[in-house]
């Protein structure tokens, strides 16, 4: 993905001074609810799909970042990730790979499950065991999907996907579960590999 920033830019908008630890929140509209997304000065730090409401969504979020604020406005650069997210979530085919992510407290494999899973472009999945080969290790699926269902930036990392063997849908961690799942994919009218689309039916 392309890198978050060069030597005369600041990021996101905050000063050199701000520690990465400062982080920030807004609340957007989209085709499927109001979502969260989350950000501090290294890029977007959380994202969180719909919950019943609005209130249930700002509880989820301040249990997960207790120290977060809430911004009337973003960043230009945390601007363009929420306006390609209600894009994708319309049913655009955005990619969202460029989106500056702060990893830096995720596990090792954590990040190089997410950033192999943001590969796959809108419309198209992959399968647990897909990611654990180009990992390197072929017994990896239940690990793989392990972080995947840790995944803090859901949409941004594509987890919904990301099927289990067979193309069965596999697991989902957020709002709605597996349906919130399927509903996505339905949204971005997935494929299943080389095959029909997986609702064509």
């Amino acid at each position: 993905s392309k890198p978050f920033m060069n030597t005369n830019q600041t990021p996101f908008g905050l000063s050199p001074s701000k520690s990465r630890s400062e982080q920030h929140f807004m609340l957007f509209a989209t085709a499927i609810g109001s979502c969260a997304i989350a950000w501090n000065a290294n890029g977007i730090v959380n994202v969180l799909l719909p919950e019943a409401n609005e209130h249930d969504t700002r509880a989820r979020l301040a249990r997960r970042l207790p120290d977060a604020h809430e911004q009337s406005t973003a960043p230009p650069d945390v601007q363009r990730a929420i306006d390609n997210i209600v894009a994708l979530l319309r049913g655009d085919r955005i990619d969202l790979s460029d989106i500056a992510l702060d990893m830096a407290d995720l596990p090792p494999f954590n990040q190089r499950v997410y950033e192999i899973a943001r590969r796959i472009p809108p419309g198209q999945t992959s399968s647990y065991g897909d990611i654990a080969r180009q990992l390197g290790d072929p017994n990896a699926a239940r690990a793989v999907g392990k972080a995947l269902g840790e995944n803090p930036f859901p949409i941004i990392v594509p987890c919904h996907r990301v099927l289990a063997a067979g193309h069965q849908s596999g697991g989902f961690s957020a709002p709605g579960g597996v349906s919130t799942k399927l509903r996505l994919l339905l949204i971005e009218r997935a494929q299943l590999q080389d095959g029909p689309g997986l609702f064509d039916s």
